[in-house]
């Protein structure tokens, strides 16, 4: 069973067009020029109820007016939406109640209230009972520990903190798809790490459906099967975590300040990116290298401070879509 099913979707945007100058504003005025951009270009793709997938690509791929077009918020020039057996853009209301949205950069909390009259305000909202809405806030104190911040003000709250509570507010009314947009930007490691095992979570005990978009190679590494990747408005990749982690995922930056110089060259597995005094900057691929082993081969002794990262989205993407390409 399928919980969304998306055919030919397309999306253009008519915008205008100025020329530079005061005399380009007032010709802007009287004859104004448009052009036509085409940010979602004729895609395809069907997300299984009770998957989490990853909907990832660069600014500007087509990720968020996807979502939009999802959601209702915007309407397809031209393709097929269903959604839990709705087409979005004709049953927005209906589709509501189905879904919930956190967008890790922008609040829908009311920040002078507490989490609990948040809650409650959002229950409401979904038209349910007073005794559902008390059952739903105690099973969410539970599952996302905030008995310590229930009754403090939003503004008063961690960012990690209130992230816990916009992802509990989305779930008052059981929806059957929560779609996450950036959910752990900004957070520091630990806090991350109970974000992605709360979604784990809610994802098992509730069969929500998720909608993952993120720049967090660790989001999508630790919670998602499947990846579709997005540029330029086009699906370039739709695959298995496990086929994407073994062709491109299996990279780190290994980020190296020594005390005292060292000398590294190229080998296999190992590829210098960055040698300048006491700085070395390696690309390890994992498939060939331990980084274990890169360490010693360094000699920890003379290693004063390392930073081991994974390779940046961007640039993954970037591989992928040169692949396409050619």
């Amino acid at each position: 069973m399928n919980a969304i099913e998306v055919k030919n979707l397309s999306k253009k945007f008519r915008i205008k067009e100025k020329e530079k100058g005061l005399k380009g504003s007032v010709k802007s005025i009287f004859k104004p020029k448009y052009k036509i951009v085409e940010a979602v270009k004729n895609i395809n793709f069907n997300v299984e109820k009770g998957e989490i997938l990853a909907f990832i690509g660069p600014n500007g791929a087509g990720k968020s007016t996807t979502i939009k077009m999802l959601t209702g918020i915007l309407y397809p020039t031209s393709g097929e939406i269903n959604v839990l057996d709705i087409n979005p853009s004709k049953n927005r209301k209906q589709l509501a109640h189905k879904i919930g949205t956190v967008f890790g950069q922008k609040e829908q909390l009311w920040t002078h209230l507490t989490p609990y009259d948040n809650f409650k305000f959002f229950g409401a909202i979904y038209d349910l009972p007073d005794e559902v809405i008390e059952k739903r806030i105690e099973e969410l104190r539970v599952m996302f520990e905030l008995d310590e911040i229930m009754n403090r003000p939003v503004r008063n709250l961690s960012l990690g903190q209130r992230i816990r509570c916009e992802i509990a507010a989305s779930l008052i009314h059981k929806p059957d798809i929560l779609f996450l947009d950036e959910p752990t930007i900004g957070l520091d490691p630990v806090v991350k790490e109970n974000i992605r095992t709360l979604i784990k979570r809610m994802n098992k005990e509730y069969k929500t459906t998720i909608f993952l978009t993120s720049h967090d190679i660790g989001d999508i590494e630790k919670l998602c099967k499947r990846v579709i990747i997005v540029n330029h408005g086009k699906i370039i990749l739709d695959d298995s975590m496990e086929n994407l982690k073994y062709h491109y995922l299996n990279k780190k930056i290994v980020e190296v300040k020594m005390k005292e110089k060292v000398n590294v060259h190229d080998e296999d597995g190992i590829k210098v990116l960055k040698a300048k005094d006491f700085n070395i900057k390696l690309e390890i691929d994992n498939s060939k290298k331990n980084i274990a082993d890169v360490i010693k081969l360094l000699d920890t002794e003379k290693i004063n401070d390392i930073n081991i990262s994974n390779v940046p989205l961007e640039e993954i993407v970037t591989k992928i879509y040169k692949g396409v390409d050619e």
